[in-house]
Parts: C-alpha cells; structure tokens; sequence
C-alpha cells in the first residue's frame, strides 16, 4: 500500500464526495479514483466505498479499516517528526543511570550547569546497583550511565571518569574512634561493622582485611538502603565504609580510611561503537567541561583537598 491511496482514502472518507476529496489531495478526480482503486485491489476484500449519485458512502469493509489507516497514518506522522527532532538538542529525554551508592554532591552542580544550558531537554535519572545498570546500558534502556566498580570496564563500553573519591569510615559522634584524624583498617577490629548491600567495593574492602590478617568485625545490621544505614551509625550501632562525597546525614563523622587507602573513580560510562543522540554527546561535553577539582564540604562540615580534575 502507498501512503498517498491511504491518504486519499481518509479524504473521501471524511468529506464522502470524490470531487472534493481530489481537491483536497490536489490531484485529478481520475487519478484520486484510480488510487482507491489500486488500495481496494491490495487488500482484496472488496469497495471501501459505494459511489452512487448524490450518496458516497463507507461499505462495511471500509468502516473496519478505516481505523486502522488512521492509526496508520498517525504513526508515520510520528515518526516523520521524530526523525525531524532527531538531529536537534531540544526535546528530547536523556535516561542516565546512577549508581546508587553515588552521593549527589559532586553531581548535582552537573545537572544544574546541563539544564540551564539545554532547557529542552529532560533527564531520567534511573537508580539501580552496577550489573543493573550495565545491563540496562547495553540493552539500551539508558543513554548514558554513571558508576564506579573496583574491576575495569569490559570492551564493550567507554568511560570517561568523572572524579575520584576516597572510601571512609562513618562514625557516631559518640564513638570511641570519633576524635581521630583517620582510621586504620587495625583500629576497626573487634567493631561492630554495619553493611551496606548494594556496596560494589564490598568484597574488595573485604579481601584488603583478610590480606591483612587478624581483623575481625561483628555484623548485627546491614541493610541496602544507604540512608538507613548512616542512620544506625549515627544511633551509634556501629561503623560502615562510605564514600567520600557519599555522606548525607548532618553530623555524622567521616574519617578517612588508611593504611591502606581505598579510593574510587567515578565514570560516565556509553556503549563503544554505538551511534548516540545529540543530546548524549551534550550531556558528554558538558562533563568533560564541568570543574570537577574543588573543595566539597561533607554533611559532616569537613572539608578536604582538592582532588585532581579526571576529565
């Protein structure tokens, strides 16, 4: 079937005069004629029309497809405009997915900068753990994908890393160790550690405290909400490893974790090879512009070095 017979088809369907509907279609009545001619023959189930003088009007079989051909014709207009906004920033959804472990602070001054600069554009922002994420990324679900993870990214995908961080010790204010300037890995031993689930660095803290031997903790919550677990620290149940520019809860203590130190590089992780929307390659440029090197204060009001900008 051509567009143009199904166009001609709505036409004569609405104003039921051929005459006028060939005016509207601006073509000669023969040829507007032959058109609904040649569609009736493709579909082979018989007249989409009875013309009788003075009375034009849908057989039985012409009112049953003329939903379809409108719902046809709809979706191509959709899908012309689609393809005309494709090449323009404007208008479109950006779906980003965002670890859950990453805290907003280092990201938040991103998102305000991208969406005074590109107001059209809306951005999803989808929260989940990093084989999630990845998944979603190589599936397409998601433009884009920011995370961190110990092990380096397979081939399949390019990152652009962001900031780095380093890992913490969260403290009560309460808490014996709370007065230190930092925490080694030795001081933690005999306390009462509260996990975070979704922690990607979870097995690579675990295995530095195997490696060095003689540290024990005792385990009496975990949970894979970030928020509830900061708040048992603060209650004064125990620790927990949290990145740096993870703290959310006013008055928590966060202390650096040395000997050894762990740190983290956050990435903006796109599929390699995969052809992306101007509105990918926006967000992509503004975060290789954005001033990641800065002093941020944590909820705790400490503040700490400059980082070294990584992008």
């Amino acid at each position: 079937m051509e567009v143009h017979e199904i166009r001609y088809f709505l036409a004569a369907s609405e104003l039921l005069n051929f005459t006028r509907a060939a005016e509207r279609c601006n073509v000669t009545q023969p040829a507007f004629s032959r058109a609904i001619k040649n569609l009736e023959d493709k579909l082979g189930g018989g007249p989409l029309l009875h013309r009788e003088r003075g009375n034009t009007h849908l057989t039985e079989l012409g009112r049953t497809m003329l939903p379809f051909f409108q719902h046809m014709l709809t979706n191509l207009e959709e899908a012309k405009a689609t393809a005309r906004n494709y090449g323009k920033v404007g208008g479109a959804t950006l779906k980003i997915g965002l670890m859950c472990t990453i805290g907003p602070q280092r990201l938040v001054s991103l998102f305000t900068e991208f969406a005074k600069a590109h107001p059209g554009i809306e951005i999803s922002l989808v929260d989940g753990t990093v084989p999630l994420i990845e998944e979603q990324l190589a599936e397409g679900q998601l433009d884009i994908a920011i995370y961190s993870k110990p092990e380096a990214l397979d081939d399949r995908y390019h990152a652009l890393p962001l900031f780095r961080e380093q890992f913490m010790v969260a403290l009560s204010p309460t808490h014996a160790l709370a007065r230190n300037n930092a925490i080694r890995m030795r001081d933690l031993n005999a306390q009462c550690y509260l996990g975070r689930a979704t922690c990607e660095y979870y097995s690579h803290l675990r295995q530095i405290r195997l490696d060095i031997g003689g540290i024990e903790f005792q385990r009496p919550y975990s949970s894979d909400r970030d928020d509830w677990v900061q708040s048992m620290v603060m209650a004064g149940l125990g620790f927990t490893y949290i990145p740096q520019f993870a703290v959310a809860l006013p008055g928590l203590v966060a202390l650096p974790l040395i000997e050894p130190e762990v740190w983290r590089t956050v990435q903006l992780v796109t599929v390699r090879g995969r052809p992306h929307s101007p509105s990918v390659g926006a967000f992509v440029l503004a975060a290789r512009r954005h001033g990641w090197a800065g002093k941020v204060s944590l909820a705790s009001g400490s503040v700490y070095p400059d980082d070294a900008a990584c992008a």
